[in-house]
């Protein structure tokens, strides 16, 4: 026991008891607030109900609703406040602090303990210190001496005398030290040997200095975050979003926040988190979902349903045709292409209302043709949509004094009247001298209302057939290809077949959107701050590209492996920061290479390691553990040894994962087990959750997800014969935390056969 264990514990005791109070005291006002909001939007209920159509009471009422509504605003903020503040102190009670930093500034000495959340006492001294706070920075980034943390007046010097570091379980200390490290191994060996379970853990007690560069940077515009497999990037980009909120709290939410996850059980493993440490969740999709929500009706290939076809359809000359809809040269060939085009090429299309034609295509191209050509395509096409939304108001105006009209104004009861007009127009309505403008003012809003889907056709552009003009630019990239034109009328050919049945594939999607974009003007969001983007290596250029035109407002942070590039070539750090601070025109790019490896035992990551060429740029970790084993047996016996190495692991561990490299092989993997006594689940990319310590998924699924102990399912020559595969077989091995077994079906590969020496190896009969 450490000599100053029992003072920390008489200390930690009263942090505690001040902790339980506050608690009491907010339990007992967030009861009070939400008693107050229940009565107050009561009464609202009841104020909205009277009849606000009547000239004489309109007004008056129309203020007493307003101020109803503004006191409902008030007291459920307050109460929102109330339930953050009990759920903030529930959270901190059994682990208050991680660490403790002592500091001398000019004399001055401090003693400063950092938590998840920061607490103070009755007269405003701080007992914890968030760990998002500026001086809280020193407990990650320095060692004993000399050390600066930022303030709004600049830098602030001081002298570092003692850092500390805490285990603390349910408001007691179960290990404490003193070190000089950022954090040290002890807290480290801790932390990683715990089982693992179905969420991923909140580890902000074991930030390293490296991972702390990327949380607190504020000053890049695009932050690329090169990290090997298991050194803690996803966490830090976690903690950074929980950060950046913390940080510019008052202008920043986390709806102007998105994460771009590899897939959708990624998104749910990491959902806990950021609650975890007080914050509400950024926004999360798939780069396939992002893609099909902007092009609605169509469904997106993902880039899984793209690999399990490539293991088979995919030709030499299809591939130089995605990798030029995937390059950043792209975005020039379209631009290129959309200033050639013409009145006669420009694909317009019907408006219909009621199934009939209310603004044909003809007329659509007869304006647009009006308009000089020194202005531009885009400038064009949105005169052309003002000039249909002026006949479109005009026809409004001219219907107001219809029969018909007049006759469904009658037909409306008082309720129907109020949804028409709304608040403010009921208002205004109220206020008119003259009965006529009353009415003319509610047969405008009814025919509105009418012609509303006209009228979001003109404003969204759907005049314009985005899908036959896209067809158009592949034909035109196929008059310009001198070695692949056949290949282009192909790819043509087979995006119109997949619209048939509303579809398109992937390649197709970002190349499209910025066609639309480029012609119309739309497509951009720029309410955005910041943009994730997870799994770097997985996304085109022009992919990433459209995103960087979708957010213009946007700074990003894109991360991920290049040695787990599964579906395309490896890349060096260097090479991509370049290659996207070129493309990205970032002004501040910062590249930040985490090269040590905390997830895996030494062994397990001492055979990653050798899988690759550059292996030994990843320091692992010291934490260890067995071999990896590998068991080469035949068809025959497959099923049983797969039992058996689950039965083992399972024995000692409490995740286990069997990861095949297709779907088609995690299904006939399933079909083995189907007999096997414990309940396992078969994961598909369609999944958004998982609910069993026991998994079967192709390898892809498993990108940022981690298993106390994996099999990797069948690592034979004929499974994986080239190093094209080495990616796929990096990746699996990484997923193990503690324990590691290969099974190949006949001759193992190659490609672990020539790192043999890392393996346990056990043959079949032998």
């Amino acid at each position: 026991m450490h000599a100053d264990q029992p003072a920390e514990q008489k200390r930690l005791d009263k942090v505690v008891v001040e902790i339980d109070g506050q608690l009491e005291r907010a339990k007992e006002a967030y009861a009070q607030a939400h008693s107050e909001t229940r009565a107050v939007e009561g009464n609202y209920i009841a104020n909205t109900s009277i009849n606000t159509f009547e000239v004489d009471d309109a007004m008056e009422t129309n203020a007493e609703i307003q101020q109803q509504r503004n006191i409902v605003a008030r007291v459920t903020e307050t109460e929102n406040i109330m339930r953050k503040t009990v759920d903030t102190l529930t959270m901190l009670r059994p682990s208050p602090y991680f660490g403790r930093v002592d500091i001398d500034e000019d004399g001055d000495q401090d003693t400063l303990y950092i938590g998840l959340a920061s607490v103070q006492d009755k007269i405003g001294d701080f007992l914890v210190y968030d760990w998002r706070a500026p001086i809280s920075g020193i407990y990650y980034n320095g060692t004993l001496g000399a050390v600066t943390y930022p303030t709004p007046m600049g830098e602030q010097e001081a002298e570092l005398l003692k850092k500390r570091q805490f285990t603390i379980e349910d408001a007691q200390i179960v290990n404490m030290f003193d070190t000089n490290e950022t954090v040290g191994d002890e807290m480290l060996q801790y932390a990683l040997g715990q089982e693992n379970d179905l969420t991923m853990r909140n580890i902000v007690a074991t930030i390293q200095q490296e991972q702390n560069q990327i949380i607190r940077d504020t000053t890049s515009d695009l932050l690329v975050v090169q990290g090997v497999a298991g050194s803690g990037k996803t966490s830090a980009i976690l903690q950074r979003i929980a950060f950046l909120l913390f940080h510019a709290r008052e202008e920043l939410n986390s709806d102007q926040i998105v994460l771009f996850s590899p897939n959708r059980l990624f998104s749910s493993y990491i959902a806990d988190v950021l609650p975890s440490l007080g914050e509400r969740n950024m926004r999360q999709v798939t780069l396939a979902e992002f893609f099909s929500a902007r092009l609605q009706g169509l469904q997106v290939q993902t880039l899984f349903e793209r690999y399990e076809i490539g293991q088979s359809e995919t030709t030499a000359a299809s591939l130089r045709v995605r990798e030029k809809l995937e390059s950043a040269r792209v975005v020039d060939d379209l631009t290129a292409f959309v200033e050639q085009l013409t009145p006669e090429t420009l694909r317009f299309d019907n408006i219909y209302f009621e199934d009939e034609v209310f603004f044909g295509k003809e007329a659509m191209t007869r304006v647009f043709a009006e308009f000089s050509d020194n202005y531009s395509v885009r400038e064009r096409i949105q005169m052309t949509q003002k000039r249909f939304m002026e006949r479109l108001e005009r026809r409004i105006d001219q219907l107001v004094n219809e029969d018909w009209v007049l006759e469904e104004l009658n037909n409306l009861d008082d309720q129907q009247y109020r949804d028409l007009l709304g608040d403010e127009l009921a208002e205004q309505v109220a206020e008119e001298e003259e009965m006529g403008d009353a009415i003319n003012i509610a047969a405008k809003r009814l025919l509105q209302r009418e012609f509303q889907v006209v009228d979001d056709a003109l404003y969204n552009m759907h005049f314009f057939d985005i899908y036959n003009q896209y067809g158009d630019f592949l034909a035109y990239m196929a008059e310009r290809s001198e070695l692949d034109t056949e290949w282009w009328l192909a790819k043509r050919d087979r995006f119109l077949r997949e619209l048939e049945y509303h579809r398109i594939d992937l390649e197709d999607a970002a190349p499209m959107l910025f066609l639309r974009d480029l012609i119309t003007g739309g497509g951009t969001n720029k309410s955005m701050f910041y943009v994730f983007v997870d799994e770097m290596q997985d996304y085109s250029m022009a992919q990433l590209l459209y995103l960087k035109h979708a957010f213009p407002a946007a700074k990003f942070t894109v991360l991920g492996d290049a040695e787990q590039a599964l579906f395309r070539d490896v890349e060096t750090p260097a090479a991509l920061l370049a290659k996207y601070s070129q493309a990205f025109k970032a002004t501040h790019p910062n590249l930040i290479t985490l090269n040590k490896a905390y997830r895996s035992t030494q062994e397990i990551m001492d055979f990653a390691k050798a899988l690759l060429p550059d292996g030994d740029n990843i320091m692992a970790f010291t934490r260890p553990g067995g071999k990896p084993k590998l068991i080469v047996t035949t068809a025959d016996e497959e099923g049983q040894v797969i039992w058996q190495a689950v039965d083992e692991l399972k024995a000692e561990h409490r995740t286990v994962a069997i990861l095949t490299k297709t779907q088609d092989q995690a299904e006939a993997v399933a079909r083995m087990l189907r007999k096997y006594p414990e309940k396992f689940q078969l994961l598909q990319a369609s999944d958004r959750t998982r609910t069993s310590n026991f998994v079967v998924m192709p390898i892809y699924l498993a990108k940022g997800l981690e298993f106390d102990a994996v099999i990797g399912y069948d690592v034979s020559q004929t499974n994986y014969p080239d190093s094209e595969a080495t990616g796929l077989l990096y990746t699996l091995a990484s997923r193990a935390m503690h324990a590691l077994t290969l099974i190949s079906v006949g001759p193992v590969s190659g490609l672990i056969r020539d790192v043999q020496e890392t393996l346990d190896i056990s043959v079949l009969g032998d």
